[in-house]
């Protein structure tokens, strides 16, 4: 695209973002759905053709087969404009990719094949397998690689700063402390939960007729076990064989994946609010780029706007994805159109999710954790350790230990002098009261240290 087109293009993935989101473009695109679709289509012919018990179409040598597979492995986006030119007479979009085969085949000299082009299928027969195609190539080639690299930053994150101890926060308040490395390892994970979901989940597909029976292969085949035909057929494309279905693959199978995205999404958006607001307490600085303006008019600014970006885009991409989710596997009878036009957008929620994951990335790339900061931080606060004394004293039953240190701490100015004159007030074994003696609040971590 252009700079004038792109900068007309309605939706930002077309225009502003165009650059960031183009790899999606050979998976997600209307271009990409038409080669997809003429994939299948050929391959079925081949498929039919390969099947001694199919006696109205010969098996094809290898020069044959290599021409056929040539008008889907070297498709152009020209030639897909040539599809739609057929469709504004079809008014049909499957039927317009067989019409556009059979133009090929006439001039490969093999329109004697065109009567098996489309042979006992439905629409969704083709359609179901091109998405299935789309989401499995989608997924490996482009999103799955996204969302592993977000969590190897994220795991490169949690080891540089696994040493470095700063002072937790629970419903915003000072909490028992903590080390930055902890925290990006719990992100961690949680991401990769969910991640080893996402690369397990299968992609199903069918290819069974008008409503799922097979009634137009059986009339014509009925010696032949189309079940078992059709199986090998999706299993040959790198899905997985859904054989209870209506005219349409139901599309559970897609709410899962969509499912798994917002909540991968959700953890990432989770986690880029937090190192906004680490950001904000400047236990993090970020690196300046020469050339680049933080405020139109404070010039002293270097704003989170990755983070920010991230977040906004994770937004509209989970409301895409949500709605792909509830909506796609309910359809009425034995099939409606409402899935189609929806479908069309699962692009736009995977290229919402990859801007937001590259902001993510280009965010934690210019991130500078303020040690001091939160060295400062956790020297002033040595009220931190109440819990560690009242626990303690649990342990040597000592009466009333919460209510003691809740006396002691709440509201209070604490310092290292009034909690050791509290330390000596214990009754206490004389080492216990050393060991205590010598906590600071930055040694204070638990096993922090060790994730």
């Amino acid at each position: 695209m252009d700079n004038l087109s792109s900068i007309q293009a309605i939706s930002p993935l077309d225009g502003r973002y165009v650059s960031k989101v183009k790899d999606l473009q050979q998976y997600c695109s209307e271009y990409a759905l038409i080669k997809y679709r003429i994939q299948v289509e050929v391959e079925w012919l081949i498929a039919l053709a390969a099947d001694p018990g199919i006696d109205c179409i010969a098996p094809f040598d290898q020069e044959t087969l290599s021409r056929l597979r040539q008008i889907y492995e070297v498709f152009s986006p020209e030639e897909a404009v040539k599809v739609k030119e057929i469709e504004h007479i079809t008014n049909h979009d499957v039927k317009a990719v067989e019409y556009f085969i059979n133009e090929k085949l006439a001039a490969l000299d093999l329109s004697s094949l065109s009567s098996m082009v489309h042979f006992a299928c439905t629409s969704e027969d083709i359609n179901n397998l091109s998405y299935g195609l789309i989401l499995h190539h989608t997924l490996k080639d482009v999103v799955i690689p996204a969302c592993e690299f977000v969590l190897a930053a994220i795991r490169e994150k949690s080891e540089a700063y696994r040493q470095i101890p700063m002072m937790a926060r629970t419903h915003g308040q000072p909490a028992t402390p903590t080390t930055m490395g902890k925290e990006f390892f719990n992100v961690a994970e949680r991401m990769q939960r969910q991640l080893l979901q996402m690369q397990q989940q299968e992609i199903l597909g069918k290819i069974n007729g008008a409503v799922g029976n097979f009634n137009a292969h059986l009339v014509s085949y009925p010696e032949i076990d189309w079940r078992k035909f059709s199986r090998n057929f999706v299993e040959s494309l790198g899905l997985s064989w859904n054989p209870a279905t209506t005219q349409i693959e139901p599309h559970d199978y897609m709410a899962e994946i969509f499912h798994q995205f917002v909540r991968w999404n959700n953890i990432l958006l989770d986690f880029d609010r937090d190192i906004w607001s680490y950001i904000s307490i400047d236990a993090f600085k970020q690196i300046p780029v020469q050339g680049q303006v933080g405020s139109s008019t404070m010039p002293h600014k270097i704003n989170p706007i990755d983070f920010e970006n991230s977040e906004g885009n994770l937004g509209i991409a989970n409301a895409v994805f949500e709605h792909l989710g509830a909506k796609l596997p309910v359809s009425r009878w034995q099939r409606d159109l409402t899935d189609s036009t929806v479908l069309r957008n699962i692009g736009v929620g995977f290229g919402y999710s990859i801007l937001a994951y590259k902001a993510t990335l280009n965010g934690l790339s210019k991130l500078a954790i303020n040690e001091d900061k939160m060295a400062e931080e956790l020297k002033a606060s040595w009220l931190l350790l109440g819990e560690a004394l009242q626990t303690v004293m649990r342990r040597y039953h000592i009466p009333e230990p919460y209510e003691k240190l809740k006396a002691l701490t709440r509201g209070k100015a604490v310092d290292q002098k009034v909690l050791q004159d509290f330390i000596d007030s214990l009754e206490l074994p004389e080492d216990v009261k050393t060991s205590l003696r010598e906590l600071t609040p930055q040694a204070y971590l638990g096993y922090a240290k060790d994730f």
